[in-house]
């Protein structure tokens, strides 16, 4: 029904005010007497068998949703209702900003993918935490950090530092974000030096809490570069590794070259990612243990499946949730059953 009536309604309006209709009308049923009930009834898979440890932490589920859905921490208790066995919140950053102009969120139906240039919109680290200590549910919480779009790439360690003590009793992982393409910049700090300064620093502050922080990689890495990040990631002693971010790859896209042109800058997610992606989460797991969640371009319980057997000990979802709909979910757990 979701594929067949709903998409097909919701898809004639802009995707950024779409997602902020439908998350309305969720809450709105979440809250209606019996509503949480009946989310749950239609959505939930509870079963011993899905239990999933990881990087120290015991998942309901290995099927989480990605960051860059719920920027603000708003929607916990309701997306814990359809189902997921983990929500990563944000990007978030020190200040509030309002991240790239308008329009910045655009389908590409044929294609089943999404371009977006959004920017680390978000309210703020203070806000974010404000929604965290209402939040009713137990589903495990990431929060994924970014930095300022105005803060220099020489100071980005402070920003990643402000946001990480601020929430490091509201989570139960965290995230460094420094594989977005829509913050200038930004993915220089991929580099050695740089992104081994901040990993060391923050697993410096992390002695006190001692939870699980996760690099998020782009998928547009060299292998050579790649070699690198595990280097990165065990001298640092950081948990483990997100694979992948969006990609700025516009290769075999069904989409015609003129509508992609005129869309213009962003990252692109959903399915062309997908194969990209599991290649990136089994060249990591070929050269080395450490943990990886995948994500990219999850649109079935094979995709899902894919990850996994190429090393991912969760997975994550972003556009196939919006493409696919809330019973995704349920569909790649119960096929996860033996």
């Amino acid at each position: 029904m979701y594929k067949a009536v709903i998409f097909p309604i919701l898809s004639r309006f802009g995707p950024e005010k779409v997602h902020y209709f439908t998350m309305g009308c969720l809450r709105f049923l979440y809250r209606f007497p019996g509503g949480k009930a009946l989310l749950k009834a239609l959505f939930e898979l509870n079963d011993p068998l899905l239990l999933t440890s990881f990087a120290g932490l015991t998942f309901k589920n290995p099927v989480g949703l990605a960051a860059g859905f719920d920027k603000n921490g708003k929607w916990v208790d309701e997306l814990a209702a359809l189902g997921f066995g983990f929500v990563e919140v944000g990007t978030v950053t020190p200040r509030a900003q309002e991240g790239n102009p308008k329009p910045r969120l655009f389908r590409l139906k044929k294609d089943s993918a999404l371009v977006n240039r959004m920017g680390f919109n978000n309210e703020g680290i203070e806000q974010l935490a404000e929604n965290l200590r209402k939040r009713k549910s137990s589903i495990i919480v990431g929060g994924n950090l970014g930095k300022n779009k105005v803060t220099d790439n020489a100071l980005a360690l402070n920003d990643y530092l402000i946001t990480f003590r601020a929430l490091r009793d509201l989570v139960d992982y965290f995230v460094v974000n420094v594989s977005s393409p829509n913050t200038p910049g930004l993915r220089d700090l991929q580099e050695k030096g740089p992104l081994l300064e901040i990993l060391v620093a923050l697993q410096k502050e992390n002695q006190e809490v001692r939870k699980p922080i996760f690099l998020k990689i782009a998928p547009d890495l060299t292998n050579s570069q790649l070699d690198d990040i595990v280097e990165i990631v065990t001298q640092s002693g950081i948990a483990g590794i997100i694979a992948t971010n969006t990609t700025l790859s516009r290769q075999n896209l069904q989409t015609s070259e003129a509508e992609v042109e005129g869309i213009g800058a962003g990252g692109l997610s959903g399915r062309p990612l997908r194969e990209r992606s599991t290649e990136v989460v089994r060249y990591i797991r070929s050269k080395s243990s450490i943990p990886v969640i995948g994500v990219g371009g999850i649109h079935s319980e094979r995709d899902a499946r894919e990850k996994l057997d190429a090393g991912a000990g969760l997975v994550q979802v972003y556009s196939g949730f919006i493409y696919e709909g809330p019973g995704l979910i349920k569909r790649i757990n119960k096929s996860l059953l033996p």
